[in-house]
């Protein structure tokens, strides 16, 4: 557990910041944080985000009640270190959680990591995860030793088992190890509650508990923070009796349909327990589509590949926030914005100060939320495992010459040279730019040169 002292030991700097933070915080009231989370999820499959046939109403009625990013990256293309990365603020290489997490891993996130709901205890805050969680299965990992109060959910992907795995060298590779469940574990808290749980009523579940915590904090009148780590839409999919076989998309829309309703009840919970105007809702994604899947993988629109690849579809993600009386409704903004900026602007926004005991990949995106403002200028890193393979900075967008820029047999794309890419008129990254922009080339070079002073990366989780 991180101390009380080392979370308020830096104070939240500037007058308008104050300012924003104290006329937020009247009568000493913190607000509540609700991220909503699914899994694989492409830039191109909301209706507010362009899909002709997906019906996601609540999803668009909350962005245009809210603020809508076109330009919002998770921390990975891949789920656990993408999990990692929003929740501790910091990108994967600096957590150890590079790669995948498996049933027979025997790492996760360790306890030296600063993660949102540890950061607000001080503050007064009721935590829960509801979900996926896929930052470590074994008891010293899960999130109930990560700050959070409540969890319910599964440990791990939902195609991590025999009965719903479809790869038959990854159900081979978990039969020759003994100690991996031989079925997808509910739990709640730390304790496995059902083996192999109906994963059509899964999403019913996960909302129903999520509602149950909302009404028990506003019962007891604490602040609280929901993080709801969606199992859907990744692969096996499967969807409640009310939605499947409804959408024109098929079993992916039926799934996501279903997603759409849970954000309405959330939302509706919020709204009936009359906390509505006290709570921040951020809906995004881990990750683009898993495009290998076909019809059952999603789309990234107008972006290039997904799931699995350092280009844009791989990365960049839908990102709505919503804040009755508090965010500007119907705002689109092209600032930039990602994961682990939700730590920073959860704790400015609580009144809590970001230790300084170690390096942030985050920043604080209340002035972008609040007063609808430019965000600061982009800078990412994008990681695929251990290996730095692309970094954008303002506009451009430079990936290094690479032998392996992907981990499916769709994305694998090798270049011998590096490949510049002008990312706001060129979002599909089809037109290398490199032998005409020199001097772009170099200042991103000297991007990558700054970035690797600043890493201490940590023991790999594997």
């Amino acid at each position: 557990m991180i101390s009380r002292r080392r979370f308020n030991s830096t104070l939240i700097e500037g007058a308008a910041a104050l300012s924003i933070v104290s006329s937020l915080r009247a009568a000493d009231k913190s607000p509540n944080f609700v991220v909503i989370l699914a899994d694989d999820l492409g830039y191109g499959d909301l209706g507010c985000y362009g899909h002709p046939t997906i019906r996601t109403p609540n999803l668009d009625r909350m962005a245009n009640e809210g603020m809508r990013f076109t330009q919002f990256y998770a921390g990975a293309s891949v789920c656990s270190p993408s999990r990692a990365a929003l929740l501790t603020g910091r990108l994967p290489i600096r957590t150890g959680i590079n790669r995948v997490l498996v049933p027979w891993s025997a790492g996760g996130l360790r306890k030296e990591e600063a993660t949102i709901p540890e950061a607000l205890k001080p503050a007064g805050y009721a935590t829960a995860c509801v979900g996926k969680w896929h930052l470590g299965h074994l008891p010293e990992y899960l999130p109930t030793r990560h700050g959070f109060d409540r969890y319910f959910g599964i440990p791990y992907s939902n195609d991590m088992s025999p009965r719903t795995a479809g790869n038959p060298t990854y159900i081979q590779q978990l039969k020759q190890h003994a100690d991996a469940p031989e079925y997808t574990p509910l739990l709640r808290g730390e304790d496995l509650i059902e083996k192999d749980p109906d994963q059509s009523q899964l999403t019913a579940r996960y909302t129903e508990e999520a509602s149950a915590f909302i009404t028990d904090s506003v019962k007891a009148k604490m602040p609280f923070f929901l993080y709801m780590a969606h199992t859907f839409p990744h692969v096996p999919l499967f969807a409640g009796d009310r939605f499947r076989g409804k959408s024109p998309r098929g079993l992916y829309g039926d799934v996501l349909e279903e997603l759409d309703w849970s954000v309405g009840e959330v939302r509706h919970s919020l709204s009936s327990l009359g906390v509505e105007r006290d709570t921040l809702v951020f809906f995004t994604s881990d990750n683009g589509p898993w495009l290998v899947q076909k019809y059952e993988g999603g789309s990234a629109g107008l972006l290039r590949e997904g799931k699995g690849s350092t280009w844009e579809g791989g990365f960049r993600e839908p990102g709505i926030a919503c804040w009755p009386g508090k965010i500007p409704a119907g705002a689109v903004t092209e600032s930039f914005g990602t994961t682990m900026d939700l730590l920073p602007t959860f704790l400015k926004l609580a009144g809590l100060g970001v230790p300084k005991d170690r390096v942030f990949d985050g920043a604080d995106l209340s002035e972008v939320l609040l007063e609808n403002r430019p965000g600061r200028e982009p800078l990412l890193f994008y990681y695929l495992g251990p290996e730095l393979q692309a970094v954008r900075k303002g506009p451009w967008k430079l990936h290094l010459a690479a032998t392996n820029p992907g981990i499916g047999e769709n994305w694998v794309t090798c270049f011998e040279r590096p490949q510049l890419y002008n990312l706001l008129q060129d979002p599909s990254e089809k037109y290398d730019v490199s032998d005409s922009n020199p001097e772009t080339v170099e200042d991103l070079e000297r991007a990558i040169e700054e970035h690797k002073r600043t890493l201490q990366p940590g023991p790999a989780q594997t």
